[in-house]
């Protein structure tokens, strides 16, 4: 059972697992949700519940919107579930459409306003507990973001706000204009997806010169309590299971090092990677994607798992490929 974990000391009762349903609801198409979709979706909320996640991280665009959809009719056929978890959902990304224009983001107020009624809709519920923005807008107007923030705290369809895959420079640019303050960051971190740890390592070093991850990101979050949720941290089952026999050597050796020290502990891979995110001090929150009731409850083992520095550091040594400078 995950240990109690107030959201960056906000008092906001989360779990520090929370489960990802980006897999539920069949294809990435228009198809409509089956009884079969709405079994797995079942399953899939009763193994986060028996490993203590009450927090739900949904997006507009999951499955062309299925995946709120098939997670709304469970709430449905379980009338008294809303009250005790807590929702997430993401707007900001459109999919290309027939008159040519590509997939594009979008913060403009109206797509904002719109896709959180949208999300409501298909969730059936009159709030979200939590509304990131998916993705950087490059027409980002900040002004314009407020105000539909604002518009949607007054109107009480949003309780909280965050971003997704923004770096510290762009954080401090929205909250600049809004009034509500911005808790939530989530990234892509793992393992396999090391960046955020690689900018720091290499600060003023010409190694750093092809990290993706804007220096004083971790840092910056760190010092504003904006709660840092880690997207893919389970790197696709490429740690805990899949077939590596086709990756670099680096992701081969650091698959065979999380299977030995699962056996050693007798717990499972899942547990050995999300500890390791779990044991940095900026208190990481992992959004485990899988769809899967079994991989669901393996993860619940993180809880019970302290990793020492040498573990640790091990496990980081070993994926980055190469000693530290």
């Amino acid at each position: 059972m995950l240990k109690s974990f107030p959201l960056k000391r906000r008092s906001i009762p989360a779990s520090q697992l929370v489960l990802g349903c980006m897999g539920l609801g069949g294809g990435w198409n228009r198809d409509p949700i089956t009884a079969e979709h709405v079994h797995q979706a079942h399953e899939a909320v009763d193994a986060a519940l028996s490993i203590g996640i009450n927090m739900f991280d949904h997006a507009d665009i999951y499955r062309m919107g299925k995946a709120e959809q098939v997670f709304g009719q469970v709430l449905k056929e379980r009338k008294d579930l809303r009250e005790h978890i807590l929702i997430q959902s993401k707007c900001g990304i459109r999919f290309a459409d027939d008159t040519g224009v590509p997939g594009r983001y979008d913060f403009s107020e109206k797509h904002i306003l719109h896709s959180v009624d949208g999300s409501l809709e298909r969730l059936g519920v009159e709030y979200l507990d939590f509304l990131l923005l998916h993705r950087p807008d490059p027409l980002m107007e900040p002004e314009e973001v407020a105000g539909a923030l604002q518009k949607l705290k007054a109107a009480g369809k949003v309780r909280f706000f965050g971003v997704s895959n923004m770096s510290a420079g762009q954080i401090r640019l929205l909250q600049a204009y809004c009034d509500e303050p911005l808790i939530v960051n989530q990234l892509e971190m793992s393992l396999v997806k090391i960046g955020w740890l690689e900018t720091g390592v290499h600060v003023n070093q010409e190694a750093g010169r092809d990290n993706v991850m804007p220096e004083g990101t971790i840092e910056h979050c760190q010092l504003e309590n904006i709660q840092l949720q880690a997207w893919g941290p389970l790197a696709n089952g490429l740690l805990s299971g899949r077939s590596v026999t086709d990756q670099r050597e680096s992701i081969r050796k650091t698959a065979a090092l999380v299977k030995t020290m699962a056996e050693q502990k007798e717990t499972t891979p899942e547990g050995i990677v999300l500890a390791w995110l779990m044991t940095h001090p900026a208190g990481i929150q992992p959004v485990i994607g899988t769809a899967n009731h079994e991989r669901i409850r393996a993860c619940g083992e993180a809880s019970k798992l302290t990793l020492t520095r040498e573990e640790w550091y091990t496990l980081y040594v070993t994926a980055r490929g190469k000693p530290l400078p």
